[in-house]
């Protein structure tokens, strides 16, 4: 059986029995025993111990995997003029994904009308967390101390570290050459730890989602099941439409190939609902199976982890006409454009801060004067949302490298095309 296949196994058996271990737990006759194996042994205990721990596997790796491999990708380039130039490309591509990703959802969301007919009723205001300045972000994307950066996992100062130490690697003549070899051969081994990794992905995805799914099963829908449906349509139009024509036409690529050979990264980024987890299957898909050069993928990905937010774009543009919609608050086109501007520009001005969808949302709403309690009513289904919406931001960060590589004259046409019969 493929990894594709494998995990997908893995995640309806993990739906499946969660769900039915939390029907049966709320059984009012229920022997002792049986709870006790359900809740305590499964529910809570053996199961989210083996999910953690694969998790915490995968963001073990996620620091030093990316300061070693942007360190080989930079020390590769001699062109300064290059590296500007792949990182001019990489924001312009991640900006205009994004907004056309926010603009896709306040067009679905103004036909479909989620919010229409739905009574806001909350018991109190949602007090969103204080958004960073943007002065700040900007000052704290330099790192003071690069020890204390890997260790908080501030991926931002730790990609700013890694450029530093690979331009200087490529100017430092033979010395340079020795320690460029010495990260290259770290390299090497930390993609092994990821493909040792992988082999028990399977088994981490079915205790990450059994034990989501024993917790909380489906959720509360009701009133928000149009507001559901019509996320998960901007997701898929995003992820199987947009995606793949800017594959046909700014790189001149097939998109199945693509399609096919990220689905595994999909699958795992959507059990995890983490893109920072994700980095480490990211790269290796993008380089082993996509054919992006080491010095592109090493760039590109770890940063569009940090600040391309698609899907979650996606999220904020439904949930803000969901929103008015509910309190009957009609927006103009002046508001759809503050909208788009707004959570474009906050993709990346609040990486690096935790809870940072519902941060960029109250900005949002702010910008357009709707009530910022509004987003309590969406959290309660916002976690099925949050592991759809992860897939579609990991692989924007993919179809991004893929198109800078190919721009770049960095991409392995013969492996892009290649099949491959284990994903």
């Amino acid at each position: 059986m493929t990894l594709t296949r494998q995990i997908l196994v893995a995640m309806l058996l993990a739906v499946v029995l969660g769900s039915v271990a939390q029907y049966v737990l709320a059984l009012p006759v229920l022997p002792g025993f049986l709870r006790y194996l359900l809740q305590d042994i499964l529910g809570e205990g053996l199961v989210v111990i083996g999910g953690q721990i694969f998790l915490a596997s995968l963001k073990l790796l996620v620091v030093p995997l990316v300061f070693v491999s942007l360190v080989c990708g930079v020390c590769q380039v001699d062109d300064a003029g290059s590296l500007g130039r792949m990182s001019l490309k990489t924001l312009v591509l991640y900006l205009a994904t994004t907004a056309l990703a926010i603009s896709l959802a306040l067009f679905l969301g103004a036909i479909w009308q989620p919010g229409t007919g739905v009574k806001m009723q909350m018991d109190g205001a949602y007090a969103p967390p204080e958004p960073m300045p943007l002065r700040d972000v900007l000052i704290d994307i330099f790192p003071v101390n690069p020890v204390a950066a890997m260790a908080e996992g501030n991926m931002l100062q730790v990609i700013v570290f890694a450029l530093l130490i690979g331009v200087a690697i490529s100017r430092s003549g033979e010395a340079g050459q020795r320690l460029g070899q010495h990260f290259r051969d770290w390299d090497s081994v930390l993609m092994r730890l990821v493909g040792m990794l992988m082999k028990v992905a399977p088994y981490g995805v079915f205790c990450l989602m059994y034990s989501l799914f024993a917790r909380q099963g489906l959720g509360t829908v009701n009133d928000l099941l149009l507001y559901m449906l019509t996320v998960t349509a901007a997701l898929a139009v995003q992820g199987f439409v947009v995606y793949p024509l800017l594959l046909q036409f700014l790189a001149r690529l097939p998109p199945l190939p693509f399609l096919r050979k990220i689905r595994p990264v999909q699958l795992f980024a959507f059990s995890t609902a983490t893109s920072t987890a994700t980095i480490p299957l990211t790269l290796d898909a993008v380089e082993n199976r996509l054919g992006v050069d080491n010095r592109v993928a090493s760039f590109v990905i770890p940063l569009g982890a940090t600040v391309n937010m698609d899907g979650t774009a996606i999220m904020q543009g439904v949930a803000t006409v969901f929103i008015a919609q509910a309190y009957g608050l009609p927006l103009d086109m002046d508001d759809y454009l503050m909208v788009v501007l707004t959570a474009t520009m906050a993709s990346i001005g609040t990486a690096g801060v935790p809870g940072v969808g519902l941060i960029t949302l109250a900005m949002v709403l702010q910008q357009v004067n709707l009530p910022v309690e509004g987003i309590a009513l969406i959290i309660g289904v916002d976690r099925l949302l949050d592991m759809m919406r992860t897939a579609i931001n990991v692989t924007g960060d993919a179809v991004v490298a893929v198109i800078v590589a190919r721009s770049e004259q960095a991409l392995d046409l013969a492996l892009y095309s290649k099949s491959h019969t284990d994903f």
